[in-house]
């Protein structure tokens, strides 16, 4: 039976989030409801309680024994994010984002959510003016890249009598959205996949790099989907400070660094997606101490990297390999072109000389190049939405 964490904060439209209680209890989900303080002033919690058959919390002073989830024992807020499928917070306020951006933990709802396991999904309701402030945009932002997943307001008249945007969507579009999000569980269980992330650093000297401008985003998104749908995932990056919850971690810098840990775990894979932006080039020497400044030119005699992927589709015998084409121009041919060299089974193309999209950005628009049919293109969505995407695309190409 799926379970969802409900987390219900002090919006006018929390009175929303009883229906979709009720919707997902009559789909035979458990459902555990948290309160802020704030929340209980909009809807008491005996009506959660009533129709969850669970106690509400509104407190951090509840025990594990407490919460009606299997397994729960300990500290609440600690354990109970570790049992449900979905922690869901809806309405999330524009206070409630903003503490969850800053990490702050002196309430059940932002506790548990920064305890816990759970997928994290945030359902925003405010003020339109609210909801266009630089400050809460940022602070969607700041989730959006710790791995937390948004459902859109809608547009449509408030309570306050405004109109804009920053209604919490209807108790039944709620319910869809779940339904979809919980839909992919497992369906990448037993797959061992491997992905690659972030931009190599070669160092010039002890202070020093030629390096470029991946962040690494699209790598883990793939790899933090992937885990959801309960692969087995091992992540190889150069970005280890934002690692998703549940993957095998192996920090690397350099490209021969990154060429040493995936030859290392290749056999054992099932998938391998090669999202990293590999360094072509490397100082052929590297200072050992720092090179002073002296107002001479400083030349630099460069050696060719290791070609990964190409050793990779030499090598593979079962693997699933993608590998990923950042160009400036034309990217379907680059696509094309490095699909028959690399011998890979997909090139995933974008073009990197667009504004607002690929490096240094959460958003991309991308398109996937197979040995056979056409290729596939989406628009311009968040990496998140992409590596979703990208697996759901996958599963339908293996299973057909």
């Amino acid at each position: 039976m799926p379970s969802l964490l409900l987390g219900v904060t002090g919006g006018i439209s929390a009175y929303k989030t009883i229906e979709l209680a009720s919707r997902m209890r009559k789909r035979g989900w458990g459902v555990q409801v948290l309160m802020t303080e704030s929340a209980t002033k909009f809807v008491a919690p005996l009506t959660f309680e009533a129709i969850t058959a669970r106690p509400v919390h509104a407190n951090m002073w509840s025990s594990g024994e407490d919460f009606d989830f299997p397994a729960s024992r300990g500290i609440g807020h600690i354990e109970i994010g570790k049992t449900a499928d979905v922690f869901l917070i809806a309405p999330a306020t524009a206070n409630t984002l903003a503490r969850l951006a800053a990490g702050l933990a002196d309430d059940v709802v932002c506790a548990t959510a920064l305890a816990g396991h759970a997928p994290l999904v945030v359902a925003p309701a405010m003020n339109p003016r609210m909801w266009a402030h630089p400050a809460t945009q940022e602070n969607i932002e700041t989730l959006r890249r710790r791995g937390v997943h948004l459902i859109p307001p809608g547009t449509g008249q408030m309570a306050c009598g405004d109109e804009g945007i920053g209604r919490l969507p209807e108790p039944e579009e709620l319910e869809n959205w779940l339904l979809a999000f919980t839909s992919t569980k497992d369906t990448l269980k037993g797959v061992r996949v491997l992905v690659t992330a972030g931009g190599t650093r070669e160092p010039l000297d002890p202070v020093r790099f030629l390096g470029n401008r991946s962040s690494g985003r699209m790598g883990h998104a793939i790899a933090d989907a992937a885990a959801r749908r309960g692969a087995d995932v091992t992540l190889v990056t150069t970005q280890p400070s934002t690692a998703p919850v549940g993957v095998r971690l192996r920090s690397v810098n350099t490209a021969l660094e990154m060429q040493a840990a995936v030859h290392s775990v290749f056999d054992e894979q099932d998938v391998v997606v090669m999202t990293a932006a590999v360094a072509d080039y490397r100082p052929q020497q590297a200072a050992t101490s720092k090179r002073k400044k002296d107002g001479e030119t400083w030349r630099l005699e460069l050696v060719p990297n290791p070609d990964i992927l190409a050793e990779l589709g030499q090598r593979k015998g079962k693997q699933f390999l993608i590998g990923f084409a950042a160009e400036t121009e034309n990217p379907e041919r680059a696509a094309r072109e490095k699909l028959l060299k690399k011998k890979a089974d997909w090139i995933i193309g974008n073009d990197v000389s667009r504004l607002g999209v690929g490096f240094d950005s959460d958003m991309n628009h991308i398109l996937i190049v197979e040995r056979e049919g056409p290729v596939v293109e989406w628009p311009e969505l968040p990496k998140r939405d992409l590596a979703e995407k990208i697996w759901d695309l996958f599963l339908q190409r293996t299973t057909r």
